[in-house]
């Protein structure tokens, strides 16, 4: 149930990511208008999560998400019926308002049961359902793309919103605490955000999970010019690549959740934050001196993504772990950074014109650079095993 709620945001990007050549073609767009589709979408899950949070530490997970949901389902309806691409960009930025809900109360659900360790552990695990959604998403959306056309996509998801509001309102049962909700409900909402702003471990540990998201996002943006467009892969062999890189990911999240058996979220970022460096140092050296062409570039990409399975888990859980009485503010404050920080970089990519591989290379390396710097100001000098 709460890996479903994690799978809003990677069901709403990756499925449509075969057809974004097909949706400019169709809208007489240029290819920056339709990844705009992304960063409107992007920067919708952004805002959208600061009105969830503290909603639902105030009056529960349930009813938030149950909003959400129906949101998201009819924001699904419009994206299917838009005119123009404009239409499709506010459409897709309302979606992404109803959809983030999931993530968010997904995320608070985990640690209202579960200490730090714990937590981690669980996300992890979250992840292999959030992560094989990057790996099925685009064969279905290559699937419909060839059967029916991009607009049945966003049907497909109306589909899916529906099957979870469904779900939602039968089979979620309430976690939030009562402790939370006094908490919540004796203070302003911005009186709380400003609490977890100015927890420097907190702020240093969700940046650095931004910065990692930023990344991921870079590369969900450009990957569809650079694979299919400067690279020359054909729509269906670029869900395979597209996969092997989110299987990767998923793959060592369940390495990290076997880790956590024996150590701390902590001590497993420091040992395996450097792949993320090296692996994105190597994906610039290949894209400036064009060593053996496409292959340069995405083999240091995959393992670049191998990396994320022990950065996003850890650095969440090690975020909400600080203030156990603002949890969905805490969760909602760390995803709206998250998809804004992602929102922004796919952006400026979005804007270069050039489908090279060197823009997004640079991007990748400079977010693992500030990632890294982010963690370690919030990490303890000494990490325990």
């Amino acid at each position: 149930m709460l890996g479903a709620l994690t799978a809003f945001s990677p069901m709403s990007i990756d499925m449509y990511l075969p057809a974004m050549p097909a949706i400019g073609r169709g809208f007489h767009a240029t290819g920056g208008e339709a990844q705009l589709t992304l960063a409107t979408f992007l920067a919708g899950l952004a805002f959208g999560q600061l009105f969830y949070g503290p909603a639902s530490d105030r009056w529960g997970r349930r009813p938030p998400l149950l909003f959400g949901v129906l949101v998201y389902v009819l924001a699904s309806a419009v994206c299917a019926l838009a005119p123009t691409i404009q239409w499709l960009m506010a459409a897709r930025f309302v979606q992404a308002l109803g959809g983030c809900a999931g993530p968010v109360i997904a995320r608070a659900a985990v640690r209202d049961r579960y200490d730090a360790r714990n937590s981690a552990r669980v996300l992890s695990l979250l992840m292999l359902v959030m992560g094989l959604a990057p790996v099925v998403a685009p064969f279905f959306g290559a699937a419909l793309l060839t059967t029916w056309s991009w607009r049945g996509i966003f049907w497909v998801l109306v589909g899916f919103g529906v099957v979870m509001a469904v779900v939602t309102l039968f089979g979620l049962r309430e976690t939030r605490s009562a402790e939370t909700e006094a908490q919540a409900r004796s203070e302003h909402p911005l009186r709380g955000y400003l609490a977890l702003a100015t927890n420097w471990r907190l702020v240093g540990y969700m940046m650095s999970g931004a910065f990692n998201a930023a990344a991921l996002f870079a590369y969900i943006s450009a990957a569809p010019g650079l694979i299919m467009g400067h690279y020359g892969v054909s729509a269906g062999r670029f869900v395979w690549v597209f996969g092997a890189n989110a299987a990767s990911m998923i793959a060592m999240s369940q390495v990290n959740a076997f880790l956590l058996k024996r150590h701390t979220p902590d001590w497993i970022l420091m040992r395996f934050r450097p792949l993320s460096l090296v692996a994105a140092l190597a994906m610039v050296l290949g894209a400036v001196t064009g060593f053996a062409s496409a292959w340069g570039v995405l083999v240091p990409l995959f393992f670049v993504f191998a990396s994320f399975g022990f950065i996003g888990a850890n650095t969440m859980a090690l975020g909400l772990s600080l203030d156990p009485l603002r949890v969905g503010s805490a969760s909602a404050l760390i995803g709206s950074v998250q998809f804004g920080v992602g929102a922004l970089v796919s952006s400026l990519i979005s804007m270069s014109r050039d489908e090279g591989p060197l823009p997004l290379s640079v991007a990748i390396l400079a977010c693992m650079i500030f990632s890294t710097v982010a963690l370690v100001a919030a990490s303890p000098r000494r990490p325990t095993a």
